[in-house]
């Protein structure tokens, strides 16, 4: 019997210069390609993250007016682990953000705020690889963001925010979804790895709630084994995979 083929990933786009990542929670980055961000900002790319979220509601034992403001301080600790210095957060309520108009304008009013040619997200299908079910916040807020990149270049979507000073930015040439189960391209994720290591410890109350395996172990064993799944599609290399969709 032939072995089925297996279809390589593409390398990323490098043509570019600015990447806005837009995701529903604190750490939604970290699990998904903080080694991808290291590698883009070691070669002098700018990225800045937004978030729906502060993540308020995720951890039990932590009351939501405690929790958000700290998992707040961890994003902004693991988003400067892989150079990234501009975090902005939209205020949408942890677990009931909802898809639509107004998501959809705050994502677009971010876009015409920092110009990106690459717009980054996560998984917003159903499941993740039909294994497990998505949670709503990140349906809601990957379909928006697709749907935004588009929004942001058109002044009669949402008036309200040229008169706010934010023109129109018809720049975002890609939407790259992280965690999707049909992944079309990579970014090496070798020297960057280490890096995302320290980016997702920086969670280290949402993760010391989570699990009981040491917070080390548990943050190296996840990524390094999703990398390396990844690599066996990228030359062997340890990787980041993304379904990347042309603007």
């Amino acid at each position: 019997m032939t072995e089925p083929t297996i279809t390589q990933l593409q390398p990323m786009p490098e043509d570019w210069l600015r990447a806005l990542a837009v995701v529903a929670h604190p750490d939604d980055l970290e699990y998904g390609c903080s080694a991808a961000v290291a590698a883009w900002t070691d070669a002098g790319r700018e990225v800045g993250y937004v978030l729906a979220t502060r993540g308020e509601a995720g951890i039990d034992s932590v009351a939501p007016a405690e929790c958000g403001p700290l998992r707040e301080r961890e994003q902004r600790a693991a988003a400067s682990a892989v150079g990234v210095s501009t975090v902005e957060f939209l205020d949408h309520r942890d677990g009931v953000v909802e898809y639509g108009p107004a998501l959809r304008r705050d994502i677009a009013a971010a876009i015409r705020r920092h110009r990106p040619e690459l717009v980054i997200t996560l998984n917003h299908r159903d499941t993740w690889g039909g294994v497990a079910w998505n949670t709503p916040d990140h349906v809601a807020v990957g379909r928006a963001t697709l749907d935004a990149a588009g929004d942001a270049g058109n002044r009669w979507i949402f008036p309200e925010l040229v008169e706010q000073g934010l023109e129109p930015w018809d720049g975002v040439r890609w939407v790259a979804v992280a965690g999707s189960a049909t992944p079309t391209h990579a970014v090496d994720a070798s020297a960057g790895l280490e890096r995302a290591v320290g980016s997702l410890l920086e969670h280290r109350a949402y993760i010391e709630a989570l699990t009981d395996e040491e917070p080390e172990s548990y943050a190296r064993g996840f990524l390094t084994g999703v990398a390396k799944s990844a690599g066996e599609r990228f030359g062997g290399r340890p990787a980041v995979a993304f379904e990347l969709f042309n603007r």
